[in-house]
């Protein structure tokens, strides 16, 4: 290959996006679209447990969302297969923060009072602002 040169990646900047979100570890929230046919996860409902950055999107783990099973294979004589149970990032697109008095999911809102930025989301039946 003469006259070509091979491009070094690893001399490029790295452009890091700052990943923004309005919810918090412990949120429950409402699983909004997303899934199968075979594994609908469309409609669950379920705590944030962590959050993963994946490049340039953000992904969160909700407790009993997306689970996947794995079939781990004896490492000693005597021993037995088993399954482990492990919950999979999805897309934080997906999920919306679920408010449990409503019944429904809700878009959140900060609104500044007394110089304190203060998390909520507005009732659409009273459209007053209402903390979480």
């Amino acid at each position: 290959m003469i006259g070509r040169q091979a491009i070094c990646y690893s001399n490029l900047p790295l452009v890091v996006a700052k990943l923004r979100t309005k919810l918090k570890k412990g949120d429950k929230v409402k699983v909004i679209s997303g899934g199968s046919k075979k594994v609908p996860i469309k409609g669950r409902i379920g705590k944030i447990l962590s959050f993963v950055e994946s490049g340039q999107r953000l992904k969160v783990i909700v407790d009993g969302v997306n689970v996947r099973v794995k079939t781990i294979k004896p490492l000693r004589p005597g021993e037995s297969a088993r399954l482990v149970r492990k919950e999979m990032p999805i897309d934080i697109s997906n999920v919306m923060y679920y408010a449990e008095t409503l019944g429904k999911p809700v878009r959140l809102r900060y609104k500044i009072v007394d110089s304190k930025k203060i998390r909520g989301y507005i009732d659409p039946n009273t459209k007053e602002f209402v903390q979480v």
